[in-house]
């Protein structure tokens, strides 16, 4: 729950992968865990011509819902999260309740962090 006294802690999401209906399941997952910009009813779209996708959606860490319930996707998925530290590792964490989560890269600054992973069906 946020308070006037605490901002609210934005962490951008980008990911990719062959199939917009994985994405819809990670945004989903994240949509139980936290406030979204993006409303329950937003399906990410298909780009037609095979090329690559990235699919956005900004979440709010401050603003803790309920733990995702375990999700299957069809295929990994490539997920970036960027935002505060801390604010990073909640979504993360909220990430491995529904999916195995496997971090395959990092870039670390003095107030945020890009966390790189990679996430499957369990």
């Amino acid at each position: 729950m946020k308070t006037a006294d605490q901002p609210t802690a934005h962490v951008v999401v980008a990911l990719s992968g062959q199939d917009q209906e994985d994405a819809h399941t990670v945004f989903s997952a994240l949509r139980t865990a936290f406030g979204s910009d993006r409303p329950a009813d937003d399906v990410p779209q298909a780009v037609t011509g095979g090329r690559p996708t990235v699919w956005t959606a900004t979440f709010d860490a401050s603003d803790v819902r309920d733990e995702p319930a375990a999700a299957r996707l069809s295929a990994p998925v490539s997920a970036t999260l960027q935002g505060a530290y801390t604010d990073v590792d909640s979504l993360r964490r909220a990430l491995t309740a529904a999916f195995s989560v496997r971090i395959v890269g990092t870039a670390s600054g003095d107030q945020e962090e890009e966390v790189q992973l990679r996430l499957e069906s369990r």
